[in-house]
């Protein structure tokens, strides 16, 4: 009898997920886009015939832990789903030491069999050695691009150059990287200063003296579009010593080169309205015994008083304290309170409720006890 010896092979299907990243930061500047991405990495898994089960597609830095797809796609390796990644180059996959982590661990466990790359592949067999270096020097691309930059920044401020966006009232030269001033816009910020200067104006009046000119949050040019500033930022444009020709980045005073807007005889005397506004505003603000104790009912605020004083025509001054909600949680549809009523009010309320006259006996008794042992002491 002859007998034939048959051999039977068993293949396992290694899937494959597809990763490609890139985000708008300094670092992916020489990285090609997430479409060339795509397209070169799908070529690759074709000529390679790796089996692609899904595709992540990132728009955010590594430079961090945390980027949703990158956590997804490791969640369902660790299921897995997949065996295998394929992505341009291994710093797409991490750039800090939390994910390069995660996705060496995965490769020495054996979650991860394949790691394919144009240039190179990576296997859970291979020493950790290569791929430590690559991943370590990934990070250490960033950390000395952050360094850099902030060393470029303070360079660039010692020079009077301020290394920012630009204020309002100048705009940035995108030739000589510098800011000039807006002839449009210009005019309007030294007429606020000039109006605030003559201590007349509150901060709620220069943010609509700014809407009134088509300068609101969120609007472009001359388009009228965006919301009203708050007082706020009316108040940082009136502080900030750029318009006059300093500015402070990184913690030192710096001279700036810019054309200065505004002068500083100007600056200084809105400085000083405001601390006289300040004096006067602190010298008027009684405390109001009812701003602790009430809420909105409606809006769920509290409640702040607002005193009020009305000179008439012959002469007599009337004085009114009005309470309101804090408004900040937005608008309310409750009217103010002169505190007259919301005393009527008040009083009806509590008329409502009666002391039972053995509960008042009973305290006055122990009060007595108490004042007694109090002055023996």
């Amino acid at each position: 009898m002859k007998y034939r010896l048959v051999y039977i092979y068993y293949t396992t299907m290694t899937n494959y997920f597809l990763y490609a990243r890139k985000s708008t930061d300094v670092e992916d500047k020489q990285v090609l886009s997430i479409e060339s991405q795509l397209s070169e990495l799908r070529s690759l898994a074709e000529r390679e015939g790796l089996e692609i089960a899904a595709e992540f597609v990132e728009k955010q830095s590594a430079k961090t832990p945390g980027r949703p797809r990158f956590n997804e796609m490791v969640e369902r390796i660790q299921r897995g789903e997949a065996q295998g990644v394929v992505c341009w180059k291994l710093d797409r996959l991490g750039r800090n030491p939390v994910d390069n982590g995660q996705v060496n661990w995965l490769l020495q466990q054996g979650a991860i069999q394949h790691i394919q790359t144009p240039e190179h592949s990576y296997y859970s067999k291979d020493s950790v050695l290569l791929m430590a270096v690559e991943f370590g020097m990934a990070t250490q691309y960033v950390r000395d691009l952050a360094y850099n930059i902030a060393r470029g920044l303070r360079a660039k401020a010692r020079r009077g150059e301020y290394p920012g966006p630009a204020r309002v009232g100048y705009i940035n030269n995108p030739h000589t990287k510098r800011h000039d001033v807006d002839k449009r816009k210009a005019p309007i910020v030294v007429r606020a200063f000039e109006l605030y200067a003559e201590d007349r104006s509150r901060f709620e009046d220069i943010a609509n003296f700014f809407s009134d000119n088509s300068i609101r949050t969120g609007s472009r040019s001359g388009s009228g579009g965006g919301k009203t500033w708050s007082k706020n930022r009316a108040k940082r444009v009136l502080t900030d010593t750029f318009y006059y020709g300093d500015f402070e980045y990184a913690g030192e005073i710096h001279h700036g080169t810019h054309t200065p807007i505004v002068s500083k005889q100007l600056f200084d005397r809105v400085r000083a309205a405001m601390e006289t506004r300040g004096r006067r505003q602190k010298a008027h603000k009684d405390p109001q015994v009812l701003c602790d104790l009430l809420r909105c009912g409606e809006c769920g605020c509290s409640i702040t008083a607002e005193a009020i004083t009305k000179r008439q025509k012959n002469g007599n001054v009337h004085r009114y304290v009005y309470y309101r909600y804090t408004k900040k949680r937005g608008p309310c549809s409750q009217a103010y309170v002169r505190e007259e009523v919301l005393n009527t009010q008040l009083s009806g309320l509590l008329s409502r409720f009666v002391l039972p006259q053995e509960w008042g006996k009973e305290m006055l008794l122990r009060a007595d006890v108490f004042l007694r042992v109090l002055w023996r002491f």
